[in-house]
């Protein structure tokens, strides 16, 4: 699979063919530590006074790196793909060999730094039911009024949480046959193809 850049990523990544390519290798390092602790102007500010070009190119270079870090890794960019794509950038062979070095050294952080920013949901714990039937009041003697309450455990780490809903059995079918449709989905090949790329 080839990773896609658009026209702004590609002007970004251009400004790396204008340094050395020891500097390319920095900037490398300086992406994978903005994944972990977030930007910081100072070094930006730093490198472009060694440099003398604006701060802003090299906070583009930089972002323009860490997004084809980041991409390919998420993507899990076999070595000939990564090569492909970054090929229409028009890099020399040696810059291209070392932007190939710096993701197989660092794809497999990027993949855990990225895994632990993405949030984490509460999940199913355990589910209590009741059935309650109203059969007759005062004014209707005859009647028949199901109703479904669920009490659903959710877990978060550590934390439990307990949600009480109530509904009737048609609505209840209902969401179960819909639920049952998005399972049914995830088992088509389209999807399968989505989840492939996605881990």
């Amino acid at each position: 699979m080839l990773l896609v850049l658009s026209e702004e990523h590609k002007e970004h990544l251009g400004f790396l063919s204008e340094v050395d390519p020891a500097v390319v290798g920095e900037f490398g390092r300086i992406a994978v530590e903005f994944l972990k602790k977030g930007s910081n102007p100072k070094i930006y500010e730093g490198a472009a006074r060694k440099l003398n070009v604006p701060s802003e190119s090299i906070q583009h270079g930089v972002e323009g790196l860490m997004y084809l870090l980041t991409e390919s890794s998420k993507l899990m960019i076999s070595e000939v793909d990564f090569q492909d794509s970054v090929l229409v950038l028009g890099f020399s062979e040696e810059l291209n060999q070392l932007l190939l070095q710096l993701y197989l050294e660092n794809r497999k952080e990027i993949r855990q730094i990225l895994g632990k920013l993405a949030p984490s949901l509460p999940h199913y714990h355990n589910l209590e039911w009741r059935l309650d039937v109203h059969l007759a009041s005062r004014a209707l003697r005859h009647q028949v009024k199901p109703t479904v309450t669920l009490k659903l455990h959710l877990e978060d780490g550590a934390r439990h949480s307990s949600h009480v809903l109530q509904t009737d059995p048609a609505t209840l079918q209902h969401l179960i046959q819909e639920l049952e449709r998005a399972l049914a989905e995830l088992k088509s090949n389209h999807c399968r193809r989505i989840l492939r790329n996605i881990k």
